[in-house]
């Protein structure tokens, strides 16, 4: 989704700094800065120092919550004992640039959610600071990851719901590009 949302606003006109993990890369519009990251600390630094001097940002990524506490320096042989893995959080990103976000900028927040669904996407989106969710669900078959579809429901600040049905991401992003430009123009 980050992808296709960044070539969207970049057709637009917008000057588009795409902070991307390991990802299959589709074509990237001209003039798009890519920065590749491959932790959820070196997404944090570049998103932060970015967000400082922007107009906003719109965070699509599914950035892990959790990390392992003690990474192994080297390859752990398989063995016929059990083995315990300590998980750690990883940087709330969202919750760090929602804590910036001065009032002449927007924030945009993505919400994969499994159970209550509208409720949790509401609660990230008051407590992230964003100015509307993308709400993508997990129980929507054709959407989210491994598809060239999705199906999402934007909710803005005054709780206002917008359903929208599945189609290819191309599309997706250009709602939400929609969305966020009507918001603008408020």
């Amino acid at each position: 989704m980050g992808i296709a949302i960044a070539n969207e606003l970049a057709a637009d006109g917008a000057d588009v700094t795409l902070v991307c993990g390991p990802v299959y890369l589709r074509e990237l519009y001209p003039g798009i800065k890519l920065l590749p990251v491959t932790t959820a600390e070196d997404m944090l630094i570049n998103c932060t120092s970015l967000f400082e001097k922007s107009d906003g940002a719109i965070l699509s990524a599914a950035v892990a919550d959790f990390r392992p506490a003690s990474p192994a320096p080297k390859k752990i042989k398989k063995s016929d004992r059990s083995m315990t893995l300590l998980l750690e959080s990883t940087p709330d990103i969202a919750a760090a640039l929602g804590k910036m976000k001065k009032s002449n900028q927007f924030l945009i927040g993505f919400a994969l959610e499994t159970d209550d669904e509208l409720q949790n996407a509401s609660k990230k989106l008051t407590d992230k600071n964003f100015d509307f969710v993308v709400l993508n669900s997990l129980k929507d078959k054709g959407a989210g990851f491994s598809f060239d579809t999705n199906k999402i429901t934007i909710i803005d600040r005054d709780n206002k719901i917008s359903n929208f049905k599945l189609k290819p991401k191309t599309e997706v992003a250009r709602d939400i590009v929609d969305h966020l430009e009507n918001l603008l123009s408020c």
